[in-house]
């Protein structure tokens, strides 16, 4: 199975992009960490990215009048960017190198096709006339004769590899319609050239390739719309004559009619590979797409539509697509699992039809009996007297289900029986933990669960919930619909136990659950039983609407600035203290936000959806955020008191969030003005109290070495003056 994921944009392509990037895109390069890729211009400039932040690291261009002539790479184990502009000029610098003029040069005495970086061994230099250098043997002489390997053919395509801790490398050429493709060893020096084998129709558009036990598998995507497999041996009698390479086909990018013009293909695993292209079928207007096709079972398995066109690029590194996309360089991530006849044919989980795939995991209960569709069965799943013994009493189904039914085939019987029943089974089911799989099993009684409150909106069993997801070892991919239905309830208790238990919660129902708990009404949480731990020891409403003071130390704070700073007008909802501090929300609400703080996110995908947060609650959120802020700060070990409280970390995390996500909507509104200078005073004052901290660490050190010299049996004292 594989399956398309979130998106978003890395960077614009245009003039005004910023990041020098107006001339189009020559080619992408994984960089120095996973996390960074290297971006090379049609122009001059080369520029290092992180992908999660979405932000450029370093920024490198030749002077005006010079040109990149091939992608710029990184050293993998230098950590050095190597350059080569004007087809023969070398240039390689470090991250920290500003001007390329000033960095290491080297002119070749040929033509540069392309530079490999290996994981091992160091980079591979590949000449236009199909020469191939490591680059440490050409930096001992650069002017070195490069021979050329080929006559009048032009370079396609290449890869590199390394085998036996050897680089290997291999290119593909064209000459007069036909093509060739060489296989090149450095260590000992051998070079191996054979022809592809011709067909009509069928010329290669482009190439791929992947090493494996000492077998190169070329693959090549053909005019005929049709990807083929090569194989070829490293181990070669070096005397044989040219020898004709024979090609199978391995997919057909055809479906339902309709036909995929591809312009790049990656190799994704051993049953799936990704083809960028344009999709077309007859008396319809052509769309591009990205698709992820399966080899093993020759089906689409997913698709997305790109309306602003591509530039027919698609590069792969560390689980993500990196396209252009219109004028912005876009990032998809994607999953691929191990191939099953289920998830090739589209037996996948439809969540508006309620048969037996919403209920069964079938990888977990594939060794019980098998599950007949819901359709074959209800002629037959439950006759009308076993209905009428379902809905008088529910201890007889007990005693009629049979000890080997399968999960998927019980739940199937309980769709119609009466709630008592439904919910006796199902709590015995959650008693038997014997069961081959039983978090798979819970995740089964919680979908059904679910199902069965979407057929009857009647019908919602809150307890029961919270105690499967208060006991049980769940996750939101076991029960994916469950939070959705708790929105749709604003069963809050559930989602706080829900965002404290579930590890893998998508960022957009995270959002959701922000959204609904910012804007729902204090008088309604007022009586609803949420879990107040989090709260209790820095937050009590219950005496006179009056915060419970827990002991104040003073941690470089101004008492005449900490007054000025709550002197500033709140909501309605405020809760005021003693000594004048506000709390801008009740202790429930202060209890739900805490949970939504502490919960897993990334903040790529998170942002997004931030950006959407009306802007009054976003303010109150701000707030919130502030006020917990400063209680942390009045403590030394600078932490909440309670359990399951948010850190300072995670406070200031989400504090830096909310300003990116609306940063000019809190500077417009009048509302705003005033909580944002009293957050830049506060954190001013920080500031100003760690500079004056470090101006007397070198003092406190010689005290400190001072202490440990002193003679203990002798009595002193001594004046140490601090200046």
């Amino acid at each position: 199975m594989a399956a398309l994921c979130e998106s978003f944009t890395l960077c614009g392509l245009g003039p005004s992009s910023g990041v020098g990037l107006g001339g189009g895109l020559l080619a992408l390069e994984p960089g120095p960490d996973p996390d960074h890729v290297l971006l090379t211009d049609r122009g001059r400039t080369a520029t290092l990215f992180k992908v999660s932040d979405q932000k450029p690291l370093g920024c490198w261009s030749v002077k005006h009048g010079q040109m990149i002539t091939c992608p710029v790479i990184c050293n993998s184990e230098t950590h050095e960017y190597i350059a080569v502009h004007d087809d023969k000029v070398l240039r390689i610098w470090k991250n920290q190198d500003i001007n390329l003029d000033k960095v290491f040069k080297a002119t070749l005495s040929a033509d540069v096709y392309r530079i490999h970086s290996l994981p091992t061994g160091g980079p591979v230099v590949l000449f236009k006339g199909g020469g191939v250098r490591t680059l440490d043997v050409l930096l001992e002489a650069p002017q070195q004769e490069i021979e050329n390997v080929i006559s009048d053919e032009v370079i396609k395509w290449s890869e590199a590899f390394v085998e036996g801790q050897q680089p290997v490398l291999t290119f593909a050429t064209e000459k007069d319609g036909d093509f060739f493709v060489y296989v090149q060893k450095l260590k000992p020096n051998c070079l191996h050239r054979y022809k592809l084998e011709q067909q009509e129709l069928s010329k290669p558009t482009t190439f791929t390739a992947y090493l494996k036990n000492q077998i190169i598998t070329l693959l090549c995507l053909c005019s005929n719309d049709c990807v083929y497999k090569i194989l070829i041996p490293l181990q070669q009698n070096t005397e044989e004559e040219e020898q004709i390479l024979s090609k199978s086909q391995l997919l057909n990018l055809s479906v339902s009619g309709s036909v995929l013009k591809g312009t790049s293909f990656v190799v994704l695993d051993k049953d799936h590979i990704a083809v960028l292209g344009r999709l077309t079928a007859s008396g319809e207007e052509s769309k591009e797409c990205l698709t992820i096709w399966n080899t093993k079972f020759q089906t689409l398995q997913t698709s997305k539509e790109l309306p602003l066109g591509t530039s027919g690029q698609l590069w792969c590194y560390e689980e993500k697509f990196f396209f252009t996309h219109g004028k912005v360089l876009t990032v998809i991530m994607y999953k691929c699992e191990t191939s099953s006849l289920a998830a090739a044919v589209g037996k996948l989980k439809d969540s508006q039809t309620p048969d037996v795939s919403a209920f069964v995991n079938w990888n977990t209960l594939g060794d019980e009996e098998p599950v007949v569709p819901l359709q074959s069965q209800q002629s037959v799943a439950l006759k009308p007297e076993s209905k009428m013994t379902l809905r008088s009493d529910e201890n007889s189904v007990d005693e009629e289900r049979p000890d080997d039914i399968s999960v998927g085939q019980l739940l199937i019987n309980l769709k119609d029986a009466s709630t008592t029943a439904f919910e006796g089974e199902l709590r015995q089911l959650m008693s038997e933990a014997q069961t081959p799989d039983l978090q798979a099993t819970m995740g089964c009684v919680v979908t059904a669960l679910v199902n069965r409150c979407r057929e009857n909106p009647k019908y919602y069993p809150r307890s029961f919930l919270l105690q499967i997801v208060q006991t049980r070892d769940l996750s939101y991919s076991l029960c994916p619909d469950l939070m959705a239905l708790a929105l749709k309830r604003k069963d809050v208790r559930l989602l706080q136990n829900c965002l404290q238990r579930f590890p893998d919660i998508p960022e957009e129902i995270t959002y959701a659950c922000l959204k609904l708990f910012l804007s729902i009404n204090e008088a309604y949480l007022q009586e609803v039983d949420v879990n107040l731990d989090s709260v209790i020891c820095y937050i009590d409403i219950e005496f006179n609407d009056k915060e419970v003071k827990t002991e104040i130390v003073e941690n470089g704070f101004n008492t005449e600035l900490e007054q000025n700073i709550w002197n500033s007008q709140y909501t309605k909802e405020t809760h005021l203290t003693n000594d004048g501090e506000f709390c801008p929300v009740g202790a429930q609400k202060a209890a739900l936000l805490n949970a939504i703080l502490r919960s897993a996110y990334t903040e790529t995908f998170l942002l997004p959806h931030l950006k959407n947060l009306p802007a009054r609650e976003a303010v109150l959120f701000l707030r919130y955020l502030f006020y917990l802020y400063v209680k942390c700060s009045e403590k030394i070990n600078t932490t909440l008191p309670g359990t399951n409280s948010p850190t300072i970390n995670q406070i200031m995390d989400w504090m830096c969030l909310l300003l990116d996500a609306h940063f000019t909507v809190m500077v417009m509104l009048p509302e705003a003005k005033a909580l944002l200078s009293n957050l830049h005073k506060f954190v001013r004052a920080q500031v100003r109290f760690y500079s004056e901290l470090n101006k007397i660490e070198g003092s406190l050190q010689e005290l400190q070495r001072l202490n440990h010299q002193r003679d203990s049996q002798t009595y002193s004292i001594e004046v140490l003056e601090i200046i």
